[in-house]
């Protein structure tokens, strides 16, 4: 009896504390009794890419891409030399799944692939498996959102009775795509009526993320104080469906490209380079579980602090290495995502793109009287329509603005005045 007080108060000891739960674990068997390891072939020489985690650091993974075989071996270490340990089957497993924030306990699994490396039965020393998953077939990019996150990664398992010894290792992926030759310029006139005329234009509507954004903005009509312009780089991720639905703006870059008041005949250049931003292609529909765009956003301020802006979406995609361009490019790669957002090379934005055929001497087109309209903002972030588009004079403070698009940039550091 006295043994066994003893016992009972050694484990009660071990309880309160963790490393001496451990090693009660390892004597009644159930710990951890074997150390996994994955090895990659060709790990010395395969690339890497940084992909950010949710707390905002970032860590370098083996980069494959859709189409590539991963291969490697699991090797099993015995923390006991001379051990034995009895297991129900060692098996690895190639998982592509998507996570949702707000639904932290439902992983949405859409690649699965299982190898089993030995049946079950006792370990007596070290030993290792070699695995191959050939031409395995990786349909979207890895991704790490404000709200939802993408990953591959392979997942080795010794199956026991009690506790299963895992071990998990994420892999990068990266997908290609390549367009057509023609890549229509966007050019758009935008103003309120009787008070601002601009014009503007891109070289393109598709960029690839090493690209450089060209463009120009010409005033037609200039009856508005205006203190300066910027151009912002917006990314907008909208992630599940229906009354779930959450969408996150996040301002990639903000650049001021005009400060002063500019007269009417006046041009402004625009150049943006996109290699030192951190950005992803754009997405439709992952899985019917999330999106990624991409927007230009043209923001004007009056001399009264008053922000008028206009969106235009741009598509964003990966340009195959020289290494890899005649495979990527191929035009009957299967591989091709079919997810990104133009991938079929025939986006028809919200904006007049101009005929691929087309001289600079063209006229620019009419005016939509939907999508030709600045949006002001407000301190609350909403979108009112326009009354009466006149400049307001000493003695009037109506202020006012049309409705362009539902969700406006975000300006906290803004002094705008309510309507």
């Amino acid at each position: 009896m006295v043994y066994f007080q003893l016992e009972v108060s050694s484990i009660r000891q071990c309880y309160a504390n963790p490393m001496n739960f451990t090693q009660l674990q390892n004597f009644l068997g159930f710990g951890q009794s074997a150390d996994l390891d994955i090895v990659f072939d060709g790990a010395e020489t395969r690339k890497m890419a940084e992909i950010k985690t949710e707390d905002g650091k970032k860590e370098k993974y083996l980069l494959y891409y859709d189409g590539e075989t991963v291969s490697g071996k699991v090797n099993v270490t015995l923390k006991k030399p001379g051990s034995k340990l009895e297991h129900q089957g060692i098996k690895i497993e190639l998982i592509g799944q998507i996570e949702l924030y707000y639904d932290r306990g439902n992983h949405h699994e859409f690649l699965s692939l299982v190898k089993e490396l030995a049946r079950p039965g006792d370990l007596i020393q070290n030993s290792s498996y070699p695995f191959e998953f050939a031409n395995v077939e990786k349909p979207y990019e890895v991704y790490v959102g404000s709200n939802v996150r993408l990953r591959y990664f392979l997942r080795a398992t010794i199956v026991r009775r009690l506790s299963d010894i895992i071990r998990e290792v994420d892999i990068a992926v990266h997908t290609l795509c390549s367009y057509p030759e023609v890549n229509s310029p966007i050019k758009m006139e935008v103003g309120i009526e009787d008070c601002l005329h601009i014009e503007f234009e891109y070289n393109k509507s598709k960029y690839h993320l090493k690209d450089v954004i060209v463009g120009k903005i010409y005033f037609l009509l200039v009856r508005i104080k205006i203190k300066h312009m910027e151009i912002a780089i917006i990314k907008r991720e909208t992630t599940g469906s229906g009354p779930n639905t959450f969408t996150e703006n996040e301002t990639i870059a903000k650049y001021e490209i005009m400060d002063g008041a500019p007269v009417r005949g006046e041009s402004i250049p625009i150049r943006v380079f996109l290699a030192g931003y951190d950005l992803t292609p754009a997405m439709r529909e992952i899985n019917k579980k999330f999106s990624v765009k991409y927007f230009l956003n043209l923001v004007l301020m009056d001399t009264e602090d008053r922000r008028y802006f206009k969106q235009q979406e741009i598509t964003l995609w990966r340009k195959a290495e020289k290494s890899r361009k005649s495979s990527a490019a191929a035009p009957n790669n299967p591989h091709v995502p079919s997810h990104l957002v133009g991938s079929d090379g025939d986006i028809v934005p919200k904006s007049h793109h101009s005929d691929a055929h087309n001289s600079d001497t063209s006229p620019a087109p009419p005016m939509d009287p939907t999508v030709g309209l600045f949006t002001q903002e407000s301190p609350q972030n909403e979108t009112k329509p326009i009354e009466s588009p006149t400049f307001p004079q000493e003695n009037d403070n109506s202020e006012s603005a049309t409705n362009d698009l539902p969700l406006p940039l975000d300006s906290p550091d803004s002094t705008e005045q309510n309507p």
